[in-house]
């Protein structure tokens, strides 16, 4: 189940049988937690197969390619499809940059600091109030759930619209100021990393070999010279 599903307790047989109105990020997060370096998580029992991984360049832009799938899929949804939404088409173009040039790290905001972003209650909503992204209109939707964000109190989004968003740029779309908690993940990331390059070492042909292995080959090899001579 997604966020707004999982926040307004909303089976799936329940929901109506016409189109979704957002498409499906399964495989987006699903992605995700095999990148994920933080336990930064809602769920005290998640821990990562390999909390020392280190996310390559083509699982990161992976990533960002299922994102822009989503923000591909808005736009040619978007109710006033007559009319470019140039917020949108901004978004597009800057994943495409990231997915011919991933980053080394993301310093997106993790899933915890999604669950505090306030939320705007549903009275508060004006008739003709859009999320910036996707273009609809926050009461058009039965269970609208619209966050606002902390750099501006104008900035209000549809939650499923700019999570995905946030978990992987960490940054506001409109205004692109750092939000939440990415900036410490991306330390936190940077510092996992360096701990890998430190315990690995290039041999005479290149290759990259574990340093702390090819340590005790030496040593090994050191021993055995010793026992040849005094035996």
């Amino acid at each position: 189940m997604n966020p707004y599903e999982v926040e307004h307790n909303i089976k799936t047989s329940s929901q109506s049988s016409g189109p979704r109105r957002r498409p499906s990020m399964s495989s987006f997060f699903n992605q995700l937690s095999q990148i994920e370096t933080s336990t930064s998580t809602t769920d005290p029992s998640w821990h990562h197969n390999n909390p020392h991984a280190v996310p390559t360049p083509v699982d990161v832009a992976a990533s960002y390619r299922l994102l822009q799938d989503q923000f591909l899929t808005l736009r040619t949804n978007n109710p006033s499809s007559a009319e470019s939404n140039p917020l949108l088409d901004l978004l597009i173009d800057s994943i495409t940059s990231q997915i011919d040039s991933p980053p080394t790290t993301i310093s997106g905001c993790s899933q915890a600091y999604l669950d505090t972003i306030d939320r705007v209650p549903r009275k508060s909503l004006k008739p003709d109030e859009t999320c910036p992204i996707c273009g609809e209109k926050f009461l058009d939707d039965q269970y609208c759930l619209v966050v606002v964000l902390p750099c501006h109190s104008t900035h209000k989004f549809d939650l499923e619209c700019v999570g995905p968003w946030l978990r992987l740029n960490g940054t506001c779309p409109l205004d692109r100021k750092k939000v939440g908690d990415g900036e410490e993940r991306r330390k936190e990331q940077d510092s996992v990393r360096r701990g890998v390059e430190e315990l690995l070492i290039r041999d005479e042909d290149g290759n990259v070999v574990d340093a702390a292995a090819e340590r005790r080959r030496e040593e090994q090899e050191e021993s055995d010279g010793d026992d040849g001579m005094y035996a």
